[in-house]
């Protein structure tokens, strides 16, 4: 098992409804790679398609309901309001968002933002958190597996 995988494992096992996850970096830096990671974690089988085009992709685990937003392609941060996907950022949902720098300051406050940046063969990561329950997830991360 590769980085990545192993990575989106660990935060699949810290994830918890209404945590919002931003996720950043360069093309190819393996964004849409950690979220399929983190559905495998979570005992998702199925196919995890990127949402580049459909602007979110929603995939229910057990009573979970998480949803797979891609910015990318947006030119205007109304975009995803005008689209109706302000109502997925809720207290039942986890929302992991590429790109969230296209969604300005209408998308609500990650709970954890990862950069992802590519380093030769191999990638590196930074785990921020920015509220207090992306602490508590911050702090399950690092306890040892």
């Amino acid at each position: 098992m590769g980085a990545t995988q192993a990575l989106g494992r660990r935060l699949a096992a810290v994830v918890q409804p209404g945590l919002t996850i931003y996720l950043r970096g360069h093309l190819g830096a393996g964004k849409t790679e950690l979220v399929r990671a983190i559905l495998r974690g979570l005992g998702y089988p199925g196919k995890v398609k990127s949402p580049t085009y459909t602007l979110v992709e929603h995939y229910l685990i057990s009573s979970l309901n998480l949803y797979h937003f891609d910015f990318y392609r947006m030119n205007d941060p109304h975009e995803w309001v005008d689209a109706g996907l302000r109502d997925h950022f809720n207290e039942g949902a986890v929302c992991l968002v590429e790109w969230p720098e296209k969604g300005g300051d209408l998308l609500p406050l990650p709970d954890l933002a990862v950069s992802l940046e590519i380093n030769g063969m191999g990638r590196n990561v930074v785990i921020e958190a920015i509220t207090g329950k992306g602490n508590e997830c911050l702090r399950r991360l690092r306890e040892p597996i």
